[in-house]
């Protein structure tokens, strides 16, 4: 039997990671999976030897006041991949994590396949001497990292983008019911501190638009509890849990936690704000360090502003008021989702991404 040890350290890569696991499974049925990440995960067969939900720090600063744990981390999962002793390593993102669990396992002899690059393109361009080093196959799932890496004569094979196929199985499964008042979905993250920051501000718009819904997309592994307390107070305001998709399907517009979650707002044809405020010192080292021109995917992707972004002292209540206000104009509309056709278009060119690293991951098993 052919086994693969998995590390996916948050809710995106659990998804991902559960997809390919999936394809995987129908064109090899012979192959064991374990590793790290989340419900998804273990619902398609993978042994979760530790859920992404005890991972999740984030920026410099929360890094640091966390490294007796990331170290303690890094020794329990080479304990766990030794005893396991998988024919290959499958690391989902999570560069920081993963990079250097990569460099481990290639020195111990592993296969190490990489699915979803680190974004180098944006900063710490550096990491890939590690990557050309370490990385024996690197899947990504954006058009333009193709060019990127072959600028440093690395040959990489773009797949296109999972979410393509995932959210268009969900709208064929599940007609959306009509909604009786409109809605406004809130995305405000997956992680308590980024909830904690956002989602305040966010709900500060139901008072300006009462004959809207205000749905919150509860995040996986956070308890309904965590969010009341935000709530109280907002007659036109509910939680959601285990629903988002279902929620992005009948939802009139979105304020959105930059990251995934733009993207998938964006394929289900959702006009939204980009919405991102983090700790102020992580904020101002990632200024002076990160060279991209947006933070959200789908404006890095289409290299235009599809999307308005807020960022940092610009999320205020007063700014998010004028922005959501823009996005329910038909006009404004109409532009946003002619964006999101050919955003569609582009990432749809390879067909069924996961299908497609499925194959790549079990022709690397072969060989």
């Amino acid at each position: 039997m052919q086994k693969i040890f998995i590390i996916a350290g948050e809710a995106s890569g659990d998804l991902h990671a559960s997809n390919l696991v999936k394809e995987l499974q129908k064109i090899n049925p012979a192959i064991s999976f374990s590793g790290w990440g989340g419900n998804l995960m273990e619902e398609a067969g993978v042994t979760v030897c530790k859920h992404y939900r005890e991972l999740a720090f984030m920026g410099f600063s929360e890094v640091l006041k966390n490294i007796g744990t990331i170290f303690k981390n890094f020794k329990l999962c080479k304990a766990q991949i030794s005893a396991f002793q998988p024919n290959a390593i499958l690391f989902i993102d999570y560069p920081g994590f993963n990079l250097r669990m990569a460099k481990w396992a290639k020195e111990q002899g592993y296969t190490t396949i990489y699915y979803i690059s680190p974004q180098i393109w944006a900063w710490k361009e550096n990491r890939i001497h590690t990557i050309k080093k370490y990385i024996d196959k690197m899947i990504v799932i954006l058009p333009f990292e193709e060019a990127f890496y072959q600028k440093w004569d690395y040959p990489v094979e773009y797949v296109g983008h999972p979410l393509v196929q995932i959210i268009a199985d969900f709208k064929k499964e599940n007609p959306p019911l009509p909604e009786l008042i409109k809605t406004i979905a809130l995305l405000p993250g997956s992680r308590k501190q980024e909830i904690t920051t956002k989602l305040p501000v966010m709900l500060q718009m139901a008072q300006y638009f009462p004959a809207y819904n205000f749905v919150v997309a509860k995040a996986p592994g956070i308890a309904d509890d965590f969010y009341l307390p935000f709530m109280e107070g907002h007659s036109n305001v509910t939680l959601k849990a285990n629903g988002t998709y279902a929620l992005l399907a009948t939802a009139s517009a979105a304020l959105v936690t930059s990251g995934t979650a733009t993207l998938e707002t964006a394929l289900f044809k959702v006009p939204q704000v980009v919405c991102y405020k983090g700790n102020k010192l992580s904020y101002l080292i990632a200024k002076r360090l990160i060279r991209i021109k947006y933070i959200s995917l789908v404006n890095l992707i289409m290299d235009k502003p599809v999307v308005q972004e807020l960022i940092q002292d610009d999320f205020n209540e007063k700014d998010l008021r004028t922005a959501l206000q823009s996005i329910l104009t038909e006009e404004k509309r109409t532009g946003i989702l002619a964006d999101y056709q050919l955003l569609q278009t582009l990432l749809s060119a390879k067909g069924n991404a996961s299908r497609h690293a499925a194959q790549i991951v079990n022709n690397m098993l072969i060989f």
